[in-house]
């Protein structure tokens, strides 16, 4: 996993990858039904997904009913062995295949693809020109980039404080990795490879709500490859810390609270990015 930060290789390495699949949320169907309508109009489309992890944005786009019969072929590319074992397992289509890779390394032929998706993971990119150029190179003209997060809203509308106090707690073991909030993987848009070969990247996003409960928000933070990282001692701290804050969240919405379940707000965004 050359070119990969290290708190990525362990922290999503060997032993982590189940507990990201069954904590992560998919993706709501009207963020794919966006992409599917400002992509590629020729079909049947060649697309390729970069840091595919588990394989849960390929699940949710094979299994939606604007593309299921508009791929001709999908190849993921990760450089994970632990997450490209459980996409395998996971995802079984004939027309989809995964294989070790990274942002600027793709082995993809040239202009190969109408689209390139990226799910949850170019915040991860440590070389945006590089990362630029190699898109331009496996895009054939006209196609686009899709960058794509699914996000805990903590500044959701319904002041649903008990958000924002989970992500702070988990926040302080961040330790420098380039975290989506941090704004760094806008620099791509600005990189001379990027200017040369795209257009102004578009924004869209999108408010929901996921149904959880107290057991899946603290696997959701024991996910996160920082805090996947942290010593025993270290990680039992931050779950108690968690289930305290949760303890007195007044104000979480409850769907049936004698099932203990309840809203989750988030937000999935979206930046699309086309080749000129």
């Amino acid at each position: 996993m050359s070119n990969v930060h290290l708190i990525a290789q362990s922290g999503f390495g060997a032993g982590t990858n189940e507990l990201y699949d069954r904590a992560r949320p998919s993706y709501p169907a009207q963020s794919l039904t966006f992409i599917k309508t400002i992509g590629p109009k020729s079909e049947p489309l060649n697309i390729v997904e970069i840091g595919a992890g588990t394989g849960l944005f390929t699940r949710s786009l094979l299994s939606h009913p604007d593309w299921t019969s508009c791929i001709a072929r999908l190849r993921a590319i990760e450089p994970s062995e632990g997450m490209r074992k459980v996409w395998a397992e996971k995802v079984t289509v004939e027309n989809a295949t995964i294989e070790d890779g990274t942002f600027e390394n793709t082995a993809v032929p040239d202009g190969w693809a109408d689209l390139i998706v990226i799910a949850q993971a170019f915040h991860w990119c440590p070389n945006h020109d590089k990362a630029c150029t190699e898109f331009s190179r496996i895009l054939k003209e006209g196609g686009s980039v899709v960058f794509i997060w699914n996000l805990e809203d903590r500044q959701h509308r319904d002041r649903a404080g008990w958000v924002a106090q989970l992500r702070e707690r988990i926040e302080h073991h961040e330790h420098g990795t380039p975290q989506f909030r941090l704004g760094l993987w806008r620099e791509a848009f600005t990189t001379p490879s990027y200017l040369e070969n795209f257009e102004k990247p578009q924004e869209n996003v999108w408010e929901y709500h996921l149904i959880t409960t107290e057991s899946l928000c603290v696997d959701r933070a024991l996910s996160k490859s920082y805090i996947a990282v942290l010593p025993p001692e270290e990680k039992d701290k931050v779950v108690s810390d968690l289930k305290t804050i949760l303890a007195r969240g007044d104000d979480r919405v409850w769907v049936d609270k004698s099932q203990g379940t309840f809203e989750y707000p988030y937000k999935t965004f979206v930046v699309v990015s086309r080749k000129k």
